[in-house]
């Protein structure tokens, strides 16, 4: 494959990976478009949508719901069967349908919020399935096309502008939702699906770029001399029910995963609360709120990318992995039980978007070193089948805890109603601080078994892995 690889020019692959972050940076932008207005379900009888914190927690965690319940595993017997070019095709195609379900059952006034929510739960269910398995063929793609090239700079740029439509979202939504909302007055439709919109609009961009990179995928098969039967496809990107079991069996494979699992809840789950969890924690208003929290995804559009070159440079992947954990331990904590200072906000964000940078730069590549290319297709939607899990439960327990919580009036009965949201906030943050010391413990089993067994180059410079 380096050989095939090396007939692709430079230019082509820097090409080839500006069509396969466009899906994916609207991908994150439509999932986070909530993220930083999520305080907006606190008092549903002030929302035309009229869904509160549990109906948005539902909401989030139906994401990830196909994807925990087979989806992935039957979208990997598709891979194996029709291919990454037709497979990633059509489920971006269902990223593209499903965000559009959500948009039509947010904006249509005569459905009811148990009505509005189901549908809207279904389109959810869509997107998020659709989201990652494009996800899946985005990242399998990039290890093909920067096959002993800098894979890990490439797929830190992935990640970076995929999390600039995170960062946007969460600028933009306050700003659509909130900026010319009367206060006082209830919220209305065409206020609240604004984000909506913006982010239909970027996936559909993304499916036409997809379908650029898909015609020049087939140039690449074409030059480096891969001729495919129909129905055909090549080893590596096939995807066997007999490859989960070698796979779950790989020690390193389950660390990796479990560490994606617990560490994404830490950062990702907490980032649709985070409105709702810094604004008592630290006595923000809406709009520096919303600044501070999108903090979590800018800062990673700078590091994510120095951190790869620095992984295929020097190497020390479990080293960085340790490092990444335990910032973002650090930040919980400190956004648990600091003083209610601004900076004490502010600097906890700033570790946990360092902390969001460190991981998966060293974690994604780390991946092809552990597992032979052939199974690659399997091992990465398992992790993303594992991570799903988590994505699935941890918003429904965080929307839960706010739900049993924040009871009390806020017009009748204001001072109980904000030291609810106080109380919600620091035990949402009990969970996640849980979680993070799970993630840290198994980053340090990782490093220790990478100490084991040196032959599999876990901590090696990733341009020295041939």
């Amino acid at each position: 494959m380096e050989n095939q690889t090396k007939t692709i020019s430079a230019k082509a692959c820097w090409l080839a990976l500006a069509c396969l972050v466009v899906p994916m940076f609207g991908s994150y932008f439509f999932d986070d478009m909530f993220s930083t207005v999520s305080q907006i379900f606190q008092n549903p009888a002030n929302l035309q949508l009229g869904w509160n914190m549990g109906n948005f927690g539902m909401y989030a965690g139906g994401y990830s719901f196909l994807c925990v319940w087979g989806g992935l595993i039957i979208c990997g017997v598709l891979l194996d069967k029709y291919g990454v070019r037709l497979v990633g095709s059509v489920f971006v195609g269902m990223m593209l349908v499903g965000a559009a379900i959500v948009t039509y059952a947010i904006s249509n006034p005569s459905f009811s919020p148990a009505t509005s929510l189901s549908i809207a739960y279904v389109g959810c269910m869509l997107f998020g399935l659709g989201s990652e398995i494009a996800g899946v063929a985005v990242t399998r793609s990039i290890a093909k096309w920067f096959k002993g090239r800098n894979i890990a700079l490439a797929m830190g740029l992935q990640l970076s502008i995929a999390r600039i439509g995170t960062g946007i979202a969460m600028i933009l939504s306050p700003v659509l939702v909130l900026k010319h909302h009367v206060e006082g007055e209830m919220f209305m439709l065409n206020e609240t699906n604004k984000p909506a919109m913006f982010g239909l609009a970027f996936i559909f961009i993304g499916a036409i770029l997809w379908a650029i990179f898909v015609a020049m995928d087939a140039n690449f098969d074409k030059q480096a001399g891969i001729v495919r039967t129909k129905g055909a496809v090549k080893e590596e990107d096939k995807f066997k029910f007999s490859d989960i079991i070698t796979v779950l069996k790989n020690p390193r494979f389950i660390m990796i995963a479990l560490l994606c699992v617990f560490f994404y809840c830490c950062v990702i789950s907490f980032k649709k609360f985070g409105t709702s969890i810094i604004i008592p924690r630290f006595g923000l208003e809406d709009g520096p709120a919303a600044t501070m929290i999108s903090m979590i995804a800018f800062a990673p559009v700078i590091f994510t990318p120095l951190f790869g070159a620095l992984v295929d440079k020097v190497g020390k992947a479990t080293t960085w992995m340790i490092s990444g954990a335990i910032m973002v331990f650090i930040a919980h904590i400190i956004i648990g039980f600091a003083p209610s200072m601004q900076a004490f906000g502010y600097l906890s964000i700033v570790l946990l978007g360092i902390g969001y940078s460190l991981v998966p730069s060293a974690m994604w590549p780390t991946v092809p070193k552990i597992i032979p290319e052939k199974n690659l297709g399997t091992a990465y939607s398992l992790i993303y089948w594992i991570q799903n899990m988590g994505m699935m439960l941890v918003p429904l327990a965080v929307g839960g805890i706010m739900k049993n919580i924040i009871t009390a009036d806020p017009v009748a009965d204001e001072v109980s109603y904000e030291a609810q949201k106080l109380t919600a906030a620091v035990n949402s943050e009990y969970l996640f601080i849980s979680l993070g010391i799970v993630a840290i413990s198994v980053a340090v089993l990782l490093f220790f078994n990478s100490k084991k067994h040196p032959e599999l180059m876990m901590d090696v410079p990733s341009k020295q892995v041939k």
